[in-house]
């Protein structure tokens, strides 16, 4: 059979993307790291870019910890010990002691009383809501949660889905007003950590609205978290939104290992009863293969280095860089979301001129990510720099450097 008809419509769907500017294009390669040195933080190089290093903006890896020798050498052990990959799923032959050890770890990290770690943050989510939402549940959601809470609602079909604007409570607390007597059980779903904007959910007023009207519900209003952006470097100890709003009335809180710890895959904590659930009910968790045991014993490793006298120093310095940066785009006139997440949305409102200051950061050195249509609403257009903890103050100020001379020969408004 022929795939040219299919190759056609393909490619006008592509040319589509490229015409409206949300083609993303060939990926950057990145084919060495040199370490950090001196007052240089780490510098990148990518490929056909030859010698120039580049300062990487637009890493999730918030405390810098991917580079450390402690931590690649608690992969090279597990790896050692245990093989490069678990060989199987979990309920056949692919549970390691590595990974409940992590497990567990997580659990007492955020005070709850198991976990459940899945191989991405994204399959966490699929794989936490599609099992918990049923025909007679109503979802409520925030209008700009992530990419994977859409698509889980799409694979639960839940009796409704209800949508408030961001972080509108008053509208929240209408939909649930509107689900009373249509529905056994409510789930509100919000990201802690909004990814695009470094904004918050207000945990704490969204769970006094949830007990105002759980009586009205007979399997009650069940609040899932998914603070993949806040876990690590969120909070005064990197407990996430939770601890940042001061709330104990999150009652599944979905976070990932491949931001802030620096490594790979997803988890979910909560309750004995909802996590031994998930682990028979979870298709992502039941079909698919773990993490790796070094992938496991590195996120445990970074587990230790955060919750140790060291872990405060590095989030101390991490809300230092974030403001010294926040401090300096202000200063040069730049618009910008501010926050104590170190997400930084340099705010462009134009997808042209989006681009265009992209390019030129790259051409200059800096590694940045712009967000168009339909990643963020119309007139949101923006440039999202990431802080971590690897930057070094000369870090900070050479980016700012460029995006002063950039200042100089174009006016964003």
């Amino acid at each position: 059979m022929s795939i040219k008809k299919l190759e056609k419509s393909l490619q006008e769907s592509l040319q589509n993307l490229k015409e409206e500017g949300r083609l993303k294009g060939k990926e950057f390669i990145i084919i060495d790291i040199r370490k950090a040195e001196g007052e240089s933080g780490p510098r990148y190089f990518l490929k056909g870019q030859g010698k120039k290093p580049f300062i990487r903006m637009n890493s999730n890896s918030y405390l810098g910890l991917s580079l450390r020798e402690d931590m690649v050498l608690a992969g090279e052990e597990a790896a050692h010990q245990f093989g490069t990959g678990p060989g199987a799923v979990r309920f056949i032959s692919g549970t390691f002691q590595v990974h409940r050890e992590l497990e567990q770890r997580l659990a007492k990290f955020h005070k709850r009383d198991d976990a459940i770690i899945f191989n991405s943050a994204y399959t966490t989510v699929l794989g936490v809501l599609s099992p918990l939402i049923n025909a007679e549940t109503i979802v409520i959601s925030d209008e700009l949660n992530h990419n994977c809470i859409i698509n889980a609602l799409r694979l639960a079909r839940p009796a409704d889905k209800l949508i408030y604007r961001h972080l509108n409570m008053q509208e929240l607390e209408e939909q649930l007003k509107k689900s009373i007597d249509r529905a056994k059980r409510i789930l509100i779903i919000t990201d802690g950590i909004f990814s695009m904007r470094g904004d918050y959910a207000p945990l704490d007023e969204i769970s006094k609205i949830s007990q105002k009207y759980e009586q009205h519900f007979p399997e009650g209003i069940v609040l899932v978290v998914d603070d993949s952006h806040g876990v690590g470097c969120f909070g005064e100890t990197g407990r996430g939104t939770e601890e940042y709003t001061q709330i104990d009335g999150v009652d599944i809180l979905i976070g990932t290992l491949g931001k802030a710890f620096g490594v790979n895959g997803g988890y979910a904590t909560s309750s004995q009863t909802v996590i031994t659930y998930l682990r028979e009910n979870a298709p992502m968790y039941i079909y698919s293969n773990p993490i790796t045991p070094a992938e496991a014993r590195e996120a445990y490793r970074a587990l230790e280095i955060l919750e140790s006298e060291e872990g405060k120093g590095i989030l101390k310095h991490l809300k230092e860089m974030t403001k010294r940066f926040e401090k300096g785009l202000k200063e040069l006139g730049y618009e910008i979301i501010e926050s104590d997440h170190p997400i930084v949305p340099l705010m462009v409102r134009d997808t042209r001129k989006t681009k265009e200051l992209v390019d030129y950061l790259i051409e200059n050195g800096v590694l940045a990510t712009g967000l168009n249509f339909p990643v963020v609403p119309r007139g949101d257009e923006e440039i999202r720099f990431q802080v971590n903890a690897s930057h070094t103050p000369y870090d900070i100020d050479t980016v700012l450097e460029v995006l002063k001379k950039w200042k100089g020969i174009n006016q964003i408004p």
